[in-house]
């Protein structure tokens, strides 16, 4: 189990190879390496612009302020919550001259196996690309004549950055996997019901989708003032963005972030009306199994 504090992460710097400026709090982090490995930051910007692209893992975005236009995907408003699969392209991401984002954003590897790139690995690629390209308006361009990518795509002196990234730390070229959907899905949550919770006087669910055969799922949570709400984990992230309250004893406000493994749980009880957003992470379990059965296909 973990509880952050979003009040109490400090800001660093966002990602350098999309255009336009950012920052971020990173919130929580899983383990490098793992396929089911994850992040989950809080961005901020006050200018930013990535290209048309799509990723091999998937994530979760949760807009807090201001409006995050996706051009042809969609725009989302204060309160809005997308679904942006592996494989699936979006955008291109602009933001108007003058306005501020704040979003919550978890990335995580998916049902493919992909896996997922940690923020520190990418930070290092990054600083390792610039010393061989540069990167504009989100693409890294190699100068003209120079090699690929060590590892990297044959003859690919253009590509998207993240892909850049990942295909310099993996030392292969990036094969992304076949879209499970057509595009991503963006949910209006005030559109859903708040549907009672069995045995817990005072607290509700909203349950947006659940996605993949690994059971990547989306469902906000609320809890009347002056009731409470056992939680319950299967590697489950939980999110307040409204009311106070406590969480085992510890004071819960906005940002407050908690984490819980399978078999773990925590009590919220609110002083004034607490909702969540919940993020429960692909179990990828069934993958080794899928492995060894081509293994032994082969055999």
């Amino acid at each position: 189990m973990k509880i952050v504090h979003g009040d109490e992460v400090e800001s660093g710097g966002g990602t350098s190879y999309r255009g336009g400026t950012s920052s971020h709090k990173i919130l929580l982090e899983g383990e490098q390496g793992s396929i089911d490995n994850f992040s989950l930051v809080m961005p901020s910007s006050p200018g930013r612009f990535s290209p048309r692209h799509r990723h091999n893992f998937e994530q979760v975005r949760f807009q807090l302020e201001g409006t995050a236009n996706y051009g042809t995907t969609g725009t989302m408003t204060p309160g809005m919550v997308g679904f942006f699969p592996e494989g699936v392209h979006y955008g291109p991401q602009t933001q108007e001259e003058g306005t501020r984002l704040c979003s919550l954003v978890l990335q995580n590897g998916g049902s493919s196996g992909c896996g997922y790139v940690s923020r520190g690995e990418s930070k290092q690629a990054t600083e390792q690309l610039m010393e061989m390209g540069d990167f504009i308006d989100g693409v890294f361009k190699l100068p003209k004549g120079a090699a690929s990518i060590p590892g990297g795509t044959p003859g690919k002196r253009n590509l998207d950055g993240a892909q850049a990234i990942w295909e310099l730390v993996n030392g292969k070229p990036l094969q992304f996997p076949e879209p499970r959907y057509e595009q991503p899905i963006l949910f209006d949550p005030n559109n859903y019901t708040w549907i009672p919770i069995e045995d817990q006087a005072g607290a509700y669910e909203r349950r947006m989708g659940t996605f993949t055969e690994a059971e990547s799922a989306i469902n906000f949570y609320k809890v009347e003032a002056d009731a409470s709400l056992i939680l319950t984990g299967g590697r489950d992230i939980f999110f307040a963005y409204s009311g106070s309250g406590s969480v085992d004893g510890e004071k819960l406000r906005f940002s407050t972030t908690i984490y819980l493994d399978p078999g773990e749980s925590v009590t919220i009880r609110a002083d004034e009306e607490i909702t969540l957003l919940n993020l429960h992470l692909p179990d990828l379990s069934y993958l080794a199994n899928v492995d060894e059965t081509a293994a032994q296909a082969a055999e």
